[in-house]
């Protein structure tokens, strides 16, 4: 969960919002923004789905938070997945997740309920130990995940997965250990290599 996450917190943070919408008392999906058509949208619905198997993407719903804060759903779902793009990451969640994350940003108690989530482009990094946390900082343990699933919800923490702030990240792990919103980071496959700058083109001889 880039759950910076995104950086893995902001994703969650806006993500949050939709979940909000859907769980939170006063909040009514009803208003959400009509669907809408066009390449940049078939490309942003493509990149989220890319987030889950395709067993899973087919029947996802897929929606996008806006600047202004309302909801855009692009593609109506069949089996309670719902898809998204954030920032750089896509991630797709159940309602279950949903409302964990919506919770989250209410700095609620999430429901004792399980969650799956998956992130299957994997993330660009977030504090492995600060859920506000927005970008890197010398002490926050920021830990960028490959592909990856994510199990939220208390009952996570029965699965006894490691709760070091620094773990191996192509090993499962419990983010946010310790706080109302740890989770398990349960990685498919390894980070994504670090972007090398272009080196410069040569002048010619004079």
């Amino acid at each position: 969960m880039r759950f910076t996450r995104i950086c893995f917190a902001l994703s969650l943070f806006v993500l949050a919002g939709f979940a909000a919408a859907q769980d939170m008392p006063g909040m009514d999906m009803a208003k959400t923004a009509p669907k809408k058509t066009g390449a940049a949208n078939a490309a942003y619905v493509a990149k989220a789905l890319a987030s889950a198997p395709k067993s899973i993407a087919k029947d996802a719903a897929v929606v996008r938070m806006e600047k202004d804060g309302t909801t855009t759903t692009l593609r109506e779902g069949k089996n309670g997945f719902t898809c998204m793009v954030i920032d750089a990451d896509a991630m797709c969640g159940d309602a279950n997740s949903m409302a964990f994350f919506g919770a989250m940003m209410h700095k609620q108690t999430p429901p004792d309920k399980l969650g799956l989530t998956y992130m299957l482009s994997g993330d660009n990094g977030a504090s492995n130990t600060d859920p506000t946390a927005a970008k890197k900082t010398a002490d926050n343990h920021w830990i960028v995940t490959g592909p990856h699933i994510m199990i939220v919800g208390p009952g996570a923490k029965s699965l006894g997965l490691t709760e070091d702030p620094d773990p191996n990240p192509n090993q499962p792990y419990m983010m946010w250990a310790g706080t109302p919103y740890e989770h398990a980071m349960i990685p498919v496959g390894p980070p994504k290599a670090a972007v090398k700058p272009m080196a410069a083109t040569p002048k010619p001889a004079n």
